[in-house]
């Protein structure tokens, strides 16, 4: 073997080394005498690394599975001798290899199997059999062999094409009449010899007892020989957990449903009678975790066997395995309450399942809804945290019992679907009672009730959007709990995790309050104080934010009383600071968008008369955002410093943004006049328009100006349209494809607005910004600067929205108008778009946008010369699209495309009949491979169908001429 370039194995190799090692390998592997090198390092034992010996064992499994079932007997012999020897070396040697080695050397023997057994190879355990008198070594390379074995054969997880399915069927008939009685005969000595001696082996030969139950005869291992030793071990320290895996791997077996359940009581009762289950309390937890897990096993495989006897109509022997399941339940319950959450998720399946059975059972019984209770007791007591849970910090226990939190949310939701007015009426009785007691308990406690409170928004049914109105009595119910928590106090508890939670359930059941709005006064005072916006913990102060304006929005009629009041008291929350002081401000930027808003809504609903008070009120919340922004832009005028600039342009950003939020109080143009504060925002935007002409950091500024200019198109109407053209003038200088691909969204909501009134408008800035658009996409971009690329990819995506949004808004006048080159290429540039462009959705986009100008454009009476260009280009397109290769009609989106493809076809027809078919059948179809016949017939369909029949046609019409 080539010593320098194995040299390239080992850890410490340099790249080169590396890579010649990779080269020799792939030579060995290709190599006819390749493996026989490797075959012989190993039976000799030429080398100690284990980076060579795992090298040479890769070369044989290439072989293997690629050239032994053709090799020569010989060569197969060969390779037999070599895992033989190498197998016999393994015990006289003393040296133990390591475990990776070990198992490539065992997953080769399972391939030889495979090939050779029973066959080639009929004597394959037999021979395995003999090494095991040789001592530990050997036995540990059996175990390892069964187990890959089981791996290649058995593993459920593993796919499996269907002549390996067949082939393994066979494999395992073969083992079960030939050897399994051997193999559990070698085992049982196995665990006899090496259980006080060896009992990491004993542990493995467990796993492998595990793994072959399943599909051997149960009576060769559920016997009194086998169970006796297996309850022997669950009192032996190092080996209990893997005779516990064992047991349940017993019980798991797929069996008859009458003899499942017998099988399982009898374990069951052996493990009782044992004094392993239930378990001591000195037991250590792991082991506690894996008794867990073999309850759950025993209580999911008992209810598998209940419901094939309900299906199979066995009454008698469904109403025992009931029993069965239900004499668990006992146990169920001491582990689910386990305060330790692993061997308490260990049983969740088991819970979740025997839910399952009460949903099928109509009439339960008196223990049944007793189990019901008591297992909703169980899963309620573990949603309390621990009291050492890290708040502020979340670590990886702090993250794993959030997760186990939600596990146990689905059994909650799961009983409340089965007995609402059960659950509620226990969650009442938890709730209140910690309510009225908060001072006194743990903060654990406290949050736990408030949590349950709020959970029940979940688990039962609103009523029209209202918990409060729910039938049988559960609203009232719900009022009370409401109530209890509004009037205790304990939105003030000391812990922040618990005012939270009061605050999360306020807003989730804020309907409430519109029917006892009484209780308005007290929840407003703990939002503004510090309970709430003011609160010592910035989470706090954060989440309450967002849920304050959540709050004020849904009350917003029925604070008439408070507003002025509330206007005064977050006047400081509402400070936008500047960069320079270093002020730390109670409220992140994004936290004063939710009190912008509020304020805003605040103003709108109030009742103040006459309206000239709201404007004064309105003109007052924006003249900071003013300022600020008046303030700010002259420091940016005169700024220098790049970082200083950008600060500042973050602050004018904030500015607007203030300013636009408070504006999402008003829906329509009719809202904002009824208050009287159009002005009020026709002055803050002729000020923000300055930002356009910004030479520093423009795209921030842009952006803003823009968002603004989007709400004020809701909020203004026609008011805006002189502010218009000033904006689209600035807003079109300096742009990068990705500022336009941004712009494009404010130029089609005015269109979609204003429709005919912009027409003069738009008309005018059209050719100037498909100008731009066009000049932007040709720019060169670096092939490896994916960002920019996909930037220009989403602007010409925005460039056929602005022209689909032109068509559908009926204001197409805006491109026929344009100069008769200008209005072609434009037109030119969708046809390229249907034939060259692979993108679907563009392509489906652009055929849409045909398919209206057709429309608008198509007939006798249509634009002049657009019939012309209908024939020339786009009736072709119509079919060279498709007809492309790269047209995949496998794929969903390409398919919707093709579809829009058929409506513009029918619509052109609908315009000229029978000037489409004669240019069709003589001029068109006969430059393409149809033959007359599928050309006729096509004639034929575009005449007599509906649109839907049509589009079936037609796709199967392009699936055959792309095959011809």
């Amino acid at each position: 073997m080539d010593e320098q370039a194995l040299q390239g194995l080992g850890p410490y190799a340099d790249a080169a080394g590396q890579q010649r090692a990779v080269a020799y390998f792939e030579q060995l592997k290709q190599s006819d005498e390749g493996w026989k090198l490797c075959a012989e390092a190993v039976m000799q034992g030429m080398y100690e690394s284990d980076h060579i010996k795992f090298f040479c064992f890769q070369v044989l499994e290439h072989f293997i599975n690629t050239r032994y079932h053709t090799a020569a007997p010989t060569d197969q012999q060969m390779l037999k001798q070599t895992l033989m020897q190498w197998l016999q070396m393994q015990t006289i040697s003393g040296q133990e290899e390591k475990n990776f080695i070990r198992n490539k050397a065992a997953q080769l023997f399972s391939l030889l199997f495979i090939y050779d057994f029973p066959h080639r190879w009929p004597l394959f355990f037999q021979d395995l059999l003999q090494f095991l008198s040789l001592g530990p070594p050997a036995v540990d390379i059996y175990l390892r062999i069964l187990m890959a074995i089981d791996t290649e054969v058995v593993d459920r997880e593993i796919v499996h094409t269907p002549q390996e399915a067949q082939r393994n069927t066979l494999l395992k008939d073969a083992m079960r009449e030939r050897c399994v009685g051997d193999l559990v005969n070698s085992w049982y000595e196995i665990l006899k010899n090496y259980e006080s001696s060896n009992p990491e082996l004993t542990c493995l030969c467990l796993e492998v007892v595990g793994l072959y139950v399943s599909w051997i005869d149960i009576n060769l291992i559920a016997n009194d020989k086998y169970v006796s030793m297996l309850l022997r071990f669950m009192s032996i320290d190092v080996l209990r957990e893997s005779a516990c895996d064992c047991f349940h791997e017993i019980i798991s077996k797929g069996m008859d449903p009458v003899a499942k359940t017998e099988l399982i009581e009898s374990v069951t009762k052996v493990l009782q009678e044992s004094g392993v289950l239930p378990p001591k309390e000195d037991d250590d937890v792991d082991f506690i975790a894996k008794l867990s897990r073999l309850t759950n096993g025993i209580g999911s495989n008992l209810i598998i066997s209940w419901q094939k006897l309900v299906k199979s109509r066995n009454s008698s022997n469904a109403a025992k395995t009931l029993q069965a399941v239900e004499s668990k339940l006992p146990l169920l319950f001491q582990f689910l309450g386990h305060e330790d959450d692993d061997i308490s998720l260990a049983v969740t399946g088991f819970a979740h399942d025997y839910i399952g059975v009460l949903k099928q059972i109509n009439t339960k019984t008196e223990q049944q809804t007793n189990n019901m209770e008591t297992l909703l007791y169980v899963v309620i007591g573990k949603f309390r945290y621990d009291e050492s849970y890290n708040f502020d910090s979340q670590g990886e226990d702090e993250i794993m019992f959030l997760d186990y939190r939600r596990q146990l949310k689905v059994l909650f939701d799961n009983l409340t679907q089965l007995n609402q007015m059960m659950v509620l009426r226990v969650v009442h009785r938890v709730t209140t009672d910690a309510f009225r007691q908060w001072k006194t308990l743990k903060f654990t406690e406290a949050e736990l009730a408030v949590r349950l409170f709020y959970m029940m928004g979940e688990a039962i049914p609103i009523n029209q959007g209202n918990h409060f109105t729910a039938d049988g009595g559960k609203g009232e119910i719900m009022k009370d709990m409401m109530r209890t928590l509004v009037s205790s106090g304990i939105v003030g508890h000391s812990h922040w995790a618990v005012t939270l939670q009061c605050f999360e359930t306020i807003a989730r059941y804020d309907r409430f309050f519109t029917m006892e709005p009484q209780h308005i006064p007290e929840i407003l005072m703990a939002f503004l104080d510090e309970r709430g916006l003011r609160h010592r913990h910035p989470t706090v102060r954060s989440r309450v934010a967002y849920l304050f304006g959540r709050y004020i929005k849904s009350v917003k009629t029925l604070l008439h009383a408070y507003s002025e009041e509330i206007l005064k008291r977050i006047q400081d929350l509402l400070v936008i600071a500047p960069p320079e002081n270093g002020h730390q401000l109670a409220l992140t930027s994004d936290d004063q968008l939710f009190m912008f808003e509020a304020a805003g809504n605040i103003i709108v609903y109030s009742n103040y008369e006459p309206q000239v008070k709201k404007a004064v009120l309105m003109k007052n919340l924006l003249a900071p955002t003013i300022d600020k922004f008046t303030t700010m832009y002259e420091k940016l005028l005169n700024e220098t410093d790049e970082n200083q600039q950008a600060a500042y342009a973050e602050i004018i950003n904030q500015a607007i943004s203030y300013a636009s939020r408070t504006s999402k109080a008003f829906h329509t143009q009719q809202t904002i006049k009824q208050t009287g504060c159009q002005a009020c925002y026709t002055e803050a935007l002729e000020v923000f328009l300055r930002a356009l002409n910004t030479p520093y950091q423009h795209q921030v500024l842009h952006s803003a100006v823009r968002q603004y200019l989007h709400r004020m198109i809701v909020c203004l109407d026609q008011s805006i349209l002189p502010y218009v053209p000033i904006a689209v003038e600035h807003l079109l200088k300096k742009c990068d494809a990705r500022d336009l691909h941004e712009f494009l969204p404010l130029i089609n909501q005015i269109i979609s607005k204003f429709k005919k009134t912009i027409v003069p408008f738009i008309q005018e800035v059209f050719m100037p910004i498909v100008t731009t658009i066009f000049n932007v996409l040709q720019q060169p971009v670096d092939s490896l600067d994916t960002q920019a690329t996909r930037d220009k990819q989403m602007l010409q995506r925005s460039y056929f929205q602005f022209l689909q949004t032109i068509t559908m808004n009926d204001v197409t006048e805006v491109i026929a108008n344009q100069e008769a080159q200008n209005c072609k290429q434009v037109l030119l540039t969708i046809i390229q778009a249907v034939v060259d462009v692979n993108d679907p959705v563009m392509q489906k986009t652009c055929f849409n946008i045909l398919k209206r100008l057709v429309e608008a454009w198509g007939g006798k009476n249509g634009l002049p010369g657009f019939s012309d260009f209908m024939y020339e280009y786009i009736v072709p397109a119509c079919f060279m699209a498709p007809l492309k290769q790269t047209f995949d009609l496998g794929d969903a989106q390409t398919v919707l495309a093709l579809g829009e493809d058929s409506s513009l076809l029918r619509t052109i027809y609908s315009k000229e009949e029978q000037n489409l078919t004669s240019f069709l059948q003589q001029k068109y179809f006969p430059s393409l491979p149809l033959g007359a016949e599928p050309a006729q017939a096509f004639c034929r369909a575009i005449q007599d169908m509906d649109n839907k029949t049509f589009k079936n046609y037609f796709k199967m019409f392009v699936d055959s001429a792309k095959k011809t």
